[in-house]
């Protein structure tokens, strides 16, 4: 061994120490990400989309992912009204005989999360006029008194437009293909006409008495 040898040795060690961290550290965060989508797989997938809005959580009405009409251990579902969740329950019994799931993608809320949800509204739209035609206020909103449903899949929205009235079940807004609330006439008279949007609806023009 000449002399060099030991100096060049000890200027490629500390390189190795660096190489050797950083492998070290990538070997941890592809277990520590393993060992998160296993948890993520055991809880199926749930509480992984709900968005961060100023503290306000699944007690307010946000609704974790894949959440069913079934879960009454999530109060966006367990809040809605009986008569209403009864008559969901038996359609998506049916509409799973199709092959079609049905997924709560927003039930009941507080009046703190619609707030939330309005002035998010106003923000993207531009406007308090604008945002009307598509959330209403915590005083307006069905949503509020427990009588709404926000369904999804694509499939489950075209499954309940079509069958949805021998339910009572009734799309009400032209503009939202997922918005559903009871109507109990419509299981003899079909559902209702559409309005274009929510601020064409009557109950969202005027805050109640």
């Amino acid at each position: 061994m000449t002399q060099t040898e030991p100096r060049a040795a000890a200027r490629r060690a500390p390189r190795l120490l660096t190489a050797t961290a950083r492998r070290i550290r990538r070997s941890l965060v592809a277990g520590l990400l393993a060992v998160m989508a296993a948890i993520a797989k055991a809880l199926g997938y749930r509480l992984l989309r709900i968005r961060h809005r100023g503290g306000l959580g699944v007690d307010d009405g946000a609704v974790p992912y894949r959440t069913s009409v079934f879960d009454d251990d999530v109060p966006g579902v367990a809040n809605l009204d009986p008569a209403f969740l009864a008559a969901l329950r038996r359609a998506a019994a049916d509409a799973a005989g199709d092959g079609v799931r049905f997924s709560v993608n927003s039930g009941w809320r507080s009046p703190a999360y619609q707030a939330q949800l309005r002035r998010e509204a106003v923000a993207e739209h531009g406007s308090e006029q604008a945002a009307a035609r598509w959330v209403s206020t915590p005083e307006t909103s069905s949503h509020v008194k427990g009588q709404a449903i926000d369904l999804g899949p694509a499939k489950a929205q075209a499954w309940l437009s079509e069958h949805g009235a021998r339910y009572g079940l009734c799309r009400i807004y032209r503009n939202e293909p997922w918005h559903y609330e009871l109507r109990p006439e419509a299981v003899e008279h079909g559902c209702p006409p559409m309005y274009a949007n929510p601020s064409e609806d009557p109950r969202t023009r005027h805050r109640p008495d």
